[in-house]
């Protein structure tokens, strides 16, 4: 679906349920990533997550349109727009719109880490870090011994 067709849909939900037109921009925003969509005060645009239409399908992208009409002709007539107001959800129920939209799956690959094992060359301390130290600036805080990088190893984050 293009940024065009939600704007004909969006327009299509506005007229057929809330018998108001839609005036201004609804568009895929793909920086949302906590949300379904949202309703900008300022310009009065939708913005809406694509990623919600590929990951549930059309009936859920409707869902999110729904909601941010609401948002959107409650603000224009000065009523209560806010989510804990009573004109909100009472037009939300009207238009059979959801409260709240579907979460979607976390799915993030585990991160991969390096650990940089360290010892003295005197007491043979271990020191175990994240990020690189300057063995020639720094010394072992137990004997003042000089610190050498013995090995590299990669981790998965567990």
């Amino acid at each position: 679906m293009t940024n065009e067709e939600l704007q004909l849909l969006t327009e299509k939900i506005s007229i057929e349920l809330f018998g108001r037109p839609f005036l201004h921009k609804a568009i895929f925003n793909s920086r949302l990533r906590t949300t379904g969509g949202r309703y900008m005060l300022r310009s009065h645009n939708i913005e809406v997550n694509k990623k919600y239409l590929e990951a549930y399908g059309q009936e859920e992208l409707e869902g999110i349109i729904k909601h941010e009409l609401c948002h959107y002709h409650l603000h224009l007539e000065g009523k209560g727009y806010k989510h804990g107001d009573q004109d909100f959800k009472q037009l939300l129920r009207e238009v059979n719109g959801p409260r709240h939209c579907t979460p979607l799956e976390k799915i993030q690959p585990k991160k991969r880490t390096r650990v940089l094992v360290y010892e003295c060359s005197s007491c043979h301390l271990v020191y175990k870090r994240k990020r690189k130290i300057n063995t020639g600036r720094y010394v072992c805080g137990k004997c003042r011994g000089v610190i050498v990088c013995r090995e590299e190893i990669e981790s998965n984050g567990e």
